[in-house]
């Protein structure tokens, strides 16, 4: 079992910068992938980035070259850098894992919100 935990995020302006984090904790030894969702009022869940072990990461057309995912081992702590942030941004933003190299992510964290104002 892996436990989820977002934090970091706010309101902001639009142009503004965020950093989300997930702290990850429990059996974490077999993980094919991290990444992070989103999901807007209305709008169906999307994928946002992700991280597989050994290969770069996947972003969105849409965040592209304003979010950067990162990770820190050390910590258990999975990071969402988000710059450039526009009003469309505005969303519940949430942490997943996935232990397999294919399917659902099988782990969520709680959601953090994330409101960028114009």
């Amino acid at each position: 079992q892996v436990q989820l935990v977002e934090s970091g995020g706010g309101l902001v302006q639009a142009g503004g910068s965020l950093r989300l984090s997930c702290a990850a904790s429990g059996s974490i030894f077999s993980i094919n992938a991290m990444g992070w969702y989103r999901q807007a009022p209305g709008k169906e869940r999307e994928l946002v980035t992700f991280i597989s072990t050994g290969n770069s990461p996947y972003y969105a057309d849409s965040v592209k070259a304003r979010f950067t995912i990162s990770r820190d081992n050390a910590k258990n702590t999975l990071y969402l850098q988000m710059n450039s942030l526009k009003p469309e941004d505005t969303a519940m933003y949430y942490c997943a894992v996935r232990e397999g190299a294919t399917g659902p992510p099988d782990y969520w964290g709680q959601g953090t919100q994330v409101t960028v104002s114009s």
